[in-house]
């Protein structure tokens, strides 16, 4: 599905007016939550609303989360060496798809694009930090804090994750299994380090 590239679409401002200047009249597609997002070898896509998991898969069938591409980061199969790489929608997503070529041809637009996927290779570097901690409750706990940083939105309570995350995804994301991560987020439940709201999603106190 396609639409408009709505006023909605929370890209950060200077990148949004770029784009709107060199693509005026470009539709944005739409992908709902779950989803997976279809790549080519010569397309980049732009997150302009929602978020995206990007993720491996072993020969095993282990899933490997490589990070989360949010509002104005890029992503796409001309930015990875990786052969098995895929991309879900964690919520409801509008992205822009841009072609390579499109992208060299405007000195302006590859610097901005640049500097939100130096962001995201950071974000990238700190989730593979994350194994270095021997405790895997510890592993959790600063998972939570990076997505805290990336993705969380103020509420009342403390900071909510905007999006749900199930415990599998956490799961791989720090190498460990489902039902340690269950029985972790209980136990910081109980501890009050987080809450579950009424619509399921973490909130870090």
């Amino acid at each position: 599905m396609v639409h408009s590239f709505a006023s909605e679409a929370v890209a950060p401002s200077e990148l949004r007016q770029l784009l709107e200047e060199l693509y005026q009249g470009r539709g944005l597609s739409f992908y709902s939550n779950g989803q997976t997002i279809q790549m080519s070898s010569q397309d980049i896509w732009i997150v302009c609303r929602g978020v995206v998991l990007l993720s491996t898969l072993f020969p095993n069938g282990d899933e490997v989360l490589l990070g989360l591409a949010s509002p104005s980061m890029p992503f796409g199969l001309p930015l990875t060496s990786i052969y098995s790489y895929h991309a879900t929608a964690l919520s409801d997503v509008d992205l822009m798809r841009l072609t390579v070529a499109e992208i060299e041809q405007s000195p302006t637009l590859s610097r901005s694009l640049w500097q939100h996927q130096s962001r995201r290779l950071r974000q990238t570097e700190a989730m593979l930090a994350l194994v270095g901690h021997r405790r895997v409750k510890e592993r959790l706990c600063q998972l939570l804090s990076l997505l805290k940083q990336e993705i969380g939105q103020p509420v009342a309570e403390g900071t909510r994750i905007s999006v749900k995350l199930t415990h599998q995804n956490l799961a791989n994301a720090i190498g460990t299994t489902r039902v340690t991560v269950t029985r972790l987020l209980g136990q910081l439940r109980e501890e009050g380090w987080l809450s579950i709201d009424r619509n399921r999603y973490i909130i870090l106190h």
